[in-house]
């Protein structure tokens, strides 16, 4: 099964797609809240099992928002039929990068950016002024650095949610056979 990853900022609707996907029927998993993503101390290389929310002054320093390879790869092996969305980003993105047969990144401005992170309800990160500097600074020529990554499809987040789902779902369908 072709896995698609479904990238971008915080705050660029990565979440919002993938409950979207989910209530069509697709195979889609939102890495940060399924298990594939987590807070990592830089120092150690350990997982925080309970981590603070929101985070304290100076976490950011030490420790990183990371995506667990293993699970990926367990989410790869174990998919079966179509297409498996993975929505999410993190610091090692370039580490699971080749697990992936398509890369799609939401990108949006800054403003929209601020907007997003501070009203949302699903979450606090971003409400913190130190994580919302961070997540202003890594909207800083995040489409650049997705490019280099290997995103092969840029969709601009701030469109209507169905129209930024369409998108993803279409240049998904490129990796399945024609079956016409």
């Amino acid at each position: 099964m072709p896995l698609v990853w479904v990238t971008g900022n915080s705050g660029a609707g990565k979440s919002a797609v993938c409950a979207l996907l989910k209530s069509r029927g697709e195979h889609a998993v939102d890495a940060d809240w399924e298990g594939y993503n987590h807070w990592v101390d830089r120092t150690s290389g350990q997982v925080v099992v309970d981590p603070p929310d929101p985070v304290p002054p100076g976490w950011l320093d030490r420790y990183g928002w990371q995506t667990s390879r293993a699970e990926v790869e367990a989410l790869a092996a174990g998919a079966r039929d179509g297409i498996a969305f993975f929505c999410g980003s993190t610091e090692n993105d370039g580490d699971v990068r080749d697990l992936f047969d398509l890369v799609v990144c939401l990108v949006v401005d800054d403003g929209t950016l601020r907007d997003r992170l501070l009203s949302r309800t699903s979450n606090s990160f971003g409400k913190h002024p130190e994580e919302l500097a961070a997540a202003l600074d890594a909207n800083e020529g995040a489409e650049a650095a997705y490019r280099r990554l290997g995103a092969t499809v840029v969709v601009d987040g701030r469109l209507p949610l169905p129209e930024v789902a369409d998108a993803v779902l279409a240049a998904a369908g490129r990796l399945l056979p024609y079956a016409g």
